[in-house]
């Protein structure tokens, strides 16, 4: 296990286009700010949106947020251009959408090359079409740069003409299909967006299913939606001090010797530890977030009102 791990709790879409939002995304307490060049912005706006976010990205620190650039298609009229700006813009990942084939994401990756991307510079992918959930095993292990899988739940839900409901059981096969591959091949996994920014006990609902599941976090067209995020995908301090007293429990029973032992009336073995050792660190990348921003004061979020027509559903 890595002894660092980057929170993905809260991933909010800011539009490229949308000035007034590129300055407060920065204040925010989300952990992945996606810079959109892509659903968010109308293609009148689609070249000054990519300077918009050059310009952000120029001015930004790295260390307040993981800045992730959503560019649009490779082989429409702005993806190369695009790619271009973000592979040496200083983003930690550029974000590929509707991808349906592993082709496309080593294609990415050859371009991201050319284009002079440093060597950390990380692929992530939209899932968001029956295509591209069928395909996603390959998809998942076309790169060694792929480090993230995106449910694109909004276009999913559209393309198979099903509904959205409250239990969401028409994209429930295509998230589990989808981690499956991601947890297969060692990336995170983020779900869709919740569409009725008005729907707060929805909202909840959402992370707390999409976090039983086991995915990583949750992404997000609203600001003032980012605290259900950050709380339903964190460690709860009921959860960290029980990860410590499972790990000193097996390592006790190690040195007696013995490979399982039990806490609370409860066994515990190796898979346990595992699991109690990824907590932790989860937990310890949320309190070196909290640091790395503690000198800014964010500015509160915007209320729940028309300007979030702005955030565009992906």
């Amino acid at each position: 296990m890595r002894d660092t791990v980057r929170p993905r709790r809260s991933v909010l879409y800011v539009p490229g286009s949308n000035v007034r939002a590129l300055s407060k995304a920065v204040t925010l307490d989300a952990d992945v700010l996606i810079l959109d060049l892509e659903d968010a912005v109308t293609p009148d706006a689609k070249v000054e949106a990519r300077r918009n976010v050059a310009a952000a990205l120029a001015g930004w620190p790295r260390s307040h947020h993981e800045l992730v650039v959503r560019i649009n298609s490779p082989g429409g009229p702005w993806g190369s251009q695009d790619l271009a700006m973000a592979a040496v813009s200083g983003a930690h990942a550029v974000l590929l959408p509707k991808v349906e084939e592993s082709t496309s994401v080593a294609a990415l990756d050859a371009s991201l090359h050319q284009f002079g991307a440093p060597a950390e510079l990380r692929i992530w992918c939209m899932i968001e079409t029956p295509l591209g959930v069928l395909r996603v095993s390959e998809i998942a292990s076309a790169s060694s740069r792929l480090d993230a899988l995106v449910m694109g739940t909004s276009d999913l839900v559209q393309m198979l003409q099903a509904r959205h409901t409250a239990n969401r059981l028409p994209v429930l096969v295509s998230i589990a299909h989808c981690l499956l591959a991601a947890r297969a091949y060692g990336l995170s996994m983020l779900d869709g967006v919740h569409l009725d920014l008005a729907d707060t006990d929805g909202l909840a609902l959402a992370c707390t299913q999409a976090r039983d599941m086991g995915l990583d976090g949750k992404t997000l067209i609203h600001p003032a939606t980012i605290a259900a995020a950050n709380s339903a995908f964190a460690p709860g301090p009921d959860e960290v001090e029980m990860a410590g007293r499972v790990i000193d429990a097996y390592r006790r029973a190690e040195m007696e010797g013995a490979g399982v032992t039990t806490l609370d009336g409860k066994l515990v073995e190796a898979l346990h530890v595992r699991d109690a050792e990824r907590l932790l660190a989860l937990d310890a990348g949320v309190r070196r977030r909290r640091l790395a921003t503690n000198a800014q004061q964010p500015t509160p979020p915007p209320p729940l009102q028309s300007d979030a027509a702005t955030y565009a559903a992906p």
